[in-house]
């Protein structure tokens, strides 16, 4: 009888695994490792300062072959949203995204959606799109963007604001009840800041 059990113990541990790294919904865990504003993010990766050239040489690619640069985006407010279709927090925080991209879209908010879903998750983001009717740009992100900004934590979701100096206001991983609040918060903070 114990060796029937052992592959449904097995399966139900690997579930368990998958579900985990997804994240949860405590944003609580985000607090010690989120930067203050202006600050680095937390990573155990020596890193260079964020308004330094390494970021703005890093980017994301979209469906089309198009690719852009962090550094293309300086004057604007960039939240950039690592995400996976498959990702159930990740997939409750898009309609708040989707808002704050109409809301402030003309006050120089650009929201852009990453996929770290993997590469079988690439051919799911269209659907994906298409269900929660999402306006705001979604691309792939270069590997060394994903390494610079998850190196130390590669939960999902995870949002980052910067403002329009290119500064890091917010770095918020998980999507929990305090989530909404901080992407706000930080997002009003970065529409103040001066253009450079």
């Amino acid at each position: 009888m114990f060796s029937r059990l052992k592959p449904s113990i097995f399966l139900l541990a690997l579930l368990l695994c998958v579900l985990a790294g997804c994240n949860s919904n405590d944003v609580s865990r985000s607090n010690t490792a989120s930067p203050s504003a202006g600050g680095q993010p937390g990573t155990a990766l020596p890193m260079p300062p964020l308004n330094g050239g390494t970021i703005n040489n890093l980017g994301w690619t979209f469906s089309g072959g198009k690719r852009n640069l962090f550094s293309e985006f300086k004057g604007k407010v960039l939240v950039l949203d690592f995400y996976a279709t498959w990702c159930d927090p990740c997939r409750r925080s898009v309609p708040h995204l989707i808002e704050l991209q109409k809301k402030f879209e003309d006050q120089g908010l650009q929201v852009v959606g990453l996929n770290v879903g993997g590469a079988d998750d690439e051919a799911r983001v269209p659907d994906f799109a298409k269900e929660f009717g999402i306006q705001y740009p979604l691309a792939q992100p270069d590997e060394e963007l994903v390494t610079f900004l998850l190196g130390n934590n590669d939960a999902i979701p995870q949002t980052f604001v910067f403002d329009r100096q290119g500064q890091l206001a917010e770095r918020l991983i998980g999507y929990g009840e305090n989530g909404e609040q901080r992407i706000d918060n930080a997002v009003a903070a970065a529409l103040k800041t001066p253009a450079p």
